[in-house]
């Protein structure tokens, strides 16, 4: 069978990328290995509950932002999206809530409030952040070194943002990153319905263009034709379909050359940088909360910091976490529970011993959730009994539906933008791991990209 154009991967970025070629008249069609889209952000069910797998924090949805941009173009409605306020609460390990509110008068009267040891340098740094311009935002500075006359309880404060919003600490983070991720003026959105809400409606965009969707199709690896050009891709039922414009990939890096490409064909450099790169795995416990506790809480979101760490390389993985309370938009103080989302960073390779038995990651799992309950309680003893452990979620988890390598979320230690080059011009990576900017807003500004490419949006 022929297309035009054929995407591998039902994720946000694949979903994208096809609704807009489908919607500006290509024949495309697009394969996912899961009987459902969404990848990663897919919505997980459990004894009735349905959870967000994410942070449920989304920038880009302002009037003329990214997602405005793809639905101009699309003959479906977005998603209900509400602005957030605050954006979220991140809690200090000394019990003081910092709201992160994009107002900037106010902002400065919370940093002010929260910091009173480093108040002026604090304010500065975050003046700076929102006023960067292209100019000063390129010098590949280190944000660390911008922290001089701030406090370590400020630059801890720091920290835990950065490693939530973009997976990098002040000392590992260029201050064009940290601009992008922290400034006071950057607005966060929740979805209504999750990030699955937002696959959906570009699925029904696929179709409604005239586009195909696959579900329940793993596809084992490009199709090459006897010169050695790529063609299209091979099923793993067997059956061979062609591209004839364009191939895109909405798998990890690793998995676009590692699977798809395959590394008999991948260059040399490629293969060393990709053994360079990582990313972390993501630990998750799904809870349900009482629905009364969920509306008492200061925001939606708490990034928490549980230790400072202090005369240590910041680690995230055993000393923060993200409480993200899911449900409709307005929550009642009424009888009845919500679903909510615990996540933390872990070590994604810890997760895997290829050679002892199921009973090992059993007891791992087991070690972890204590962990982090004992964490969660120790920052937030409002809780109390409120809370209750449905399901958990480990780097095997992701792997087991995501196939991405190790479970591994996100962008990787190192950006890799240059990877989304690959030997075979009609082959195009969409992937989060190596968007130039992190989360949902990054992976569909690079689809669109992408899109254009392939095929120009007509002049209206």
């Amino acid at each position: 069978m022929n297309y035009e154009v054929v995407v591998v991967g039902g994720g946000i970025g694949g979903l994208t990328a096809a609704a807009l070629l489908a919607a500006r008249g290509m024949n495309v069609c697009l394969f996912e290995r899961q009987l459902q889209t969404g990848g990663c952000v897919a919505t997980v069910e459990h004894q009735g509950y349905q959870f967000e797998p994410t942070f449920g924090l989304y920038p880009g949805w302002e009037k003329g932002g990214i997602f405005a941009q793809i639905f101009s173009e699309l003959p479906v409605d977005p998603p209900a999206v509400r602005l957030l306020s605050p954006s979220y609460i991140v809690r200090l390990p000394d019990g003081v809530d910092v709201p992160i509110v994009t107002e900037l008068e106010q902002f400065e009267g919370n940093l002010a409030q929260a910091f009173p040891e480093c108040t002026a340098a604090a304010i500065n740094l975050y003046r700076d952040l929102n006023q960067a311009t292209a100019e000063v935002a390129s010098k590949p500075d280190i944000l660390s070194q911008r922290l001089d006359g701030c406090s370590f309880r400020f630059r801890r404060f720091v920290d835990v943002q950065l490693q939530t919003l973009i997976q990098r600490s002040s000392d590992q983070c260029t201050f064009d990153l940290a601009a992008a991720a922290l400034r006071p003026n950057r607005n966060f959105w929740r979805i209504e319905g999750g990030a699955q809400a937002l696959a959906g409606a570009l699925e029904r965009s696929l179709k409604a263009s005239g586009g195909s969707l696959r579900l329940n199709s793993p596809v084992l690896q490009l199709a090459y034709e006897s010169d050695g050009r790529s063609a299209g891709i091979d099923l793993l039922s067997g059956e061979r379909v062609i591209a004839t414009r364009a191939i895109i990939s909405n798998l990890t890096v690793w998995d676009t050359y590692g699977k798809l490409i395959g590394m008999n064909r991948t260059p040399g450099n490629v293969s060393v940088q990709l053994k360079r790169l990582c990313a972390w795995g993501a630990y998750q416990v799904f809870l349900s909360m009482d629905r009364s506790m969920a509306g008492k809480l200061p925001s939606r979101s708490i990034v928490a910091l549980n230790d400072w760490q202090e005369n240590q390389t910041f680690n995230p993985e055993f000393n923060q976490f993200v409480l993200s309370v899911g449900g409709n938009f307005d929550l009642p103080a009424t009888e009845g529970s919500v679903a909510a989302t615990l996540s933390t960073f872990t070590n994604a390779e810890d997760w895997f011993s290829f050679h002892e038995d199921h009973t090992t990651h059993e007891e791992q799992d087991q070690s972890a959730l204590e962990a982090i309950w004992s964490r969660l309680h120790a920052s937030m003893p409002e809780l109390g009994d409120s809370v209750e452990v449905i399901e958990t979620a480990t780097p095997q988890t992701f792997y087991e539906t995501t196939r991405r390598k190790f479970g591994m979320i996100g962008q990787p230690n190192t950006p890799a933008p240059g990877l989304r080059t690959t030997p075979f011009s009609n082959l195009f990576v969409i992937s989060d791991t190596v968007a130039s900017n992190a989360g949902l807003a990054g992976t569909t500004e690079l689809a669109l990209d992408v899109a254009n490419l392939i095929q120009p949006r007509l002049p209206s």
